[in-house]
Order: C-alpha cells, then sequence, then structure tokens
C-alpha cells in the first residue's frame, strides 16, 4: 500500500516508492540526502505534534520535517 511517510506510524518499515507531484524543491533535497527509489526506511521516532520525523535508512538516523515526509511517498512493508 502507498502512501506518504507523514502518515506512517512508529515501527513501520517502508521502500521508497517516489514523490508527490509539485515538491521540486523537497525531492531535490531528499534526493542529495539518499532517499532514492527503492531505499529501505524504518520509522524510529515521532515528536509529539509530529514534527519532525526520525527514520532510520542506510545505517544511519535521518530526521524529516513534517512537509518533508509528507512529499516522500512510500511503500508499505507488509508485516
Amino acid at each position: 500500500m502507498e502512501s506518504t511517510l507523514k502518515d506512517m506510524a512508529v515501527g513501520e518499515t517502508g521502500t521508497v516508492a517516489g514523490y508527490t507531484k509539485g515538491v521540486s524543491v523537497y525531492r531535490e533535497k531528499l534526493l542529495a540526502m539518499g532517499l532514492t527509489r527503492g531505499t529501505e526506511i524504518l520509522v524510529e521516532r515521532i515528536a509529539p505534534m509530529g514534527d519532525p520525523v526520525e527514520i532510520r535508512m542506510r545505517g544511519f538516523s535521518l530526521s524529516l520535517r513534517k512537509d518533508e515526509a509528507s512529499a516522500l511517498l512510500v511503500e508499505r512493508s507488509k508485516s
């Protein structure tokens, strides 16, 4: 099931499926951070107000703002 990173819960895993339309500013920034299609991610923490979201990918942790997380399309893993 494809959704945005912002919609995922702590402990969920998934794979980067792409980016939402009209977010070229965030797209280039996220690609530069290594969030390319096919990258596996794990949602580690979400702040109380939902901003930022901490994910684990490629052996390191990365914190993303709510707007950045909503720009990232993720294919959720079936657990």
